[in-house]
């Protein structure tokens, strides 16, 4: 396996140098205007780089089965800054929701070392508890009471997204182990009636799945980010406007940076250079899945799995919001979008699956 995992580390890179060029293309401008700076957020950005590769190969370096000792320090670590972040006067503020700590003039958003953390713990309990994954109480039950907890603490910020990720990635996991197919299902269509109530009780995410539906119903309201987004990729046509040289990032369209960065590589790449990108994603996916494949011994494979669900998952929703096939989620593009917490964590995830194979290699 030691081919793929070199193919799957170099596909990281090209996506994060994607990243890095255009985050400074996306955001120049805006900084520039706003605080004299141009390459302020780049900066951060190849800072947080740094530490994401120091962190990388750290996890590399260590016996991932020696997390299994501390597994549930670990998840409680995980879980008490998102228990921090929405006390009041200790959390930033953005836009009406609570899901950053600030210090030092740096941001840290808890739920993606959640992310990793549930990846883990999850593996953890489904491998000791394989033999009864299938009962109800004693195998269903547990994962889905850790997995209500911090599902409740993100809506609590509010962050639909990131806890319809939680979701999607302890399932899966669940599915694949063994677990019966109808307490998942039943757990869905249970959960369904407060997917309603958490959608069309909250005014601005009512909002938004109206705009999704049709934008132009409230062009310069809800629909305005939707509508600003389709009409960066429609500008770059076959080739693009050229590498900075895009007009929708000039104050248009909201977060360009972040959760509509695709949407940048649309306008200024063109056609080409947007496929381009999602044929990167396709086959890191795909190397990604024959990591998992290969690997036999039952607690890797499971963090394999957890660490594959995690980057597809995010990669179609973010590219799928840009698109307008779903509705606004906050959900960052992995290794472009600006972001530290996401950069650093997902770079984790990486090293968490290549050490995996490579231990696995090893014992071959």
């Amino acid at each position: 396996m030691r081919s793929t995992r070199i193919s799957i580390f170099v596909i990281t890179l090209i996506l994060i140098g994607i990243g890095v060029v255009m985050i400074y293309s996306a955001s120049s401008i805006p900084m520039w205007q706003n605080t004299g700076e141009s390459a302020g957020l780049l900066k951060k950005q190849l800072l947080y780089l740094m530490i994401g590769f120091a962190a990388m190969f750290a996890t590399m370096a260590i016996d991932y089965q020696k997390l299994r000792k501390f597994i549930k320090p670990l998840f409680i670590v995980a879980v008490i800054p998102l228990l921090l972040v929405i006390t009041p006067g200790i959390s930033r503020e953005v836009g009406g929701a609570k899901r950053w700590l600030h210090a030092f003039g740096f941001n840290y958003q808890p739920s993606e070392f959640v992310k990793i953390a549930l990846i883990v713990y999850m593996a953890d309990f489904i491998t000791r508890k394989n033999r009864v994954i299938k009962n109800f109480w004693q195998g269903f039950i547990p994962p889905i009471v850790a997995l209500g907890l911090v599902t409740l603490l993100v809506l609590l910020q509010p962050d639909l997204g990131t806890a319809i990720s939680f979701v999607v990635l302890v399932f899966i996991m669940l599915y694949v182990s063994g677990a019966k197919p109808f307490h998942l299902i039943a757990s869905i269509f249970a959960a369904l009636p407060f997917l309603y109530i958490l959608v069309f009780s909250v005014p601005y995410r009512r909002a938004r799945i109206l705009a999704f539906l049709n934008p132009w119903l409230d062009p310069k309201g809800s629909g305005f980010q939707i509508i600003q987004s389709q009409i960066a990729l429609g500008s770059g046509g076959l080739f693009g406007v050229g590498l900075g040289q895009g007009r929708q990032k000039l104050f248009y369209l909201p977060a360009a940076h972040t959760d509509f960065i695709f949407s940048i590589i649309g306008e200024e790449l063109g056609l080409v250079g947007a496929c381009a990108v999602i044929v990167l994603f396709i086959i890191l996916i795909w190397k990604m899945s024959r990591i998992v494949y290969n690997v036999r011994e039952p607690f890797g494979k499971l963090i394999c799995i957890g660490v594959l669900t995690l980057i597809a998952f995010s990669t179609v929703v973010n590219i799928g919001v840009s698109i307008g096939f779903f509705p606004t989620k906050g959900l960052p593009l992995p290794f472009i979008s600006y972001g530290g917490s996401s950069l650093i964590f997902h770079m984790v995830a990486i090293g968490l699956l290549l050490n995996v194979s490579k231990q696995e290699d090893a014992a071959l």
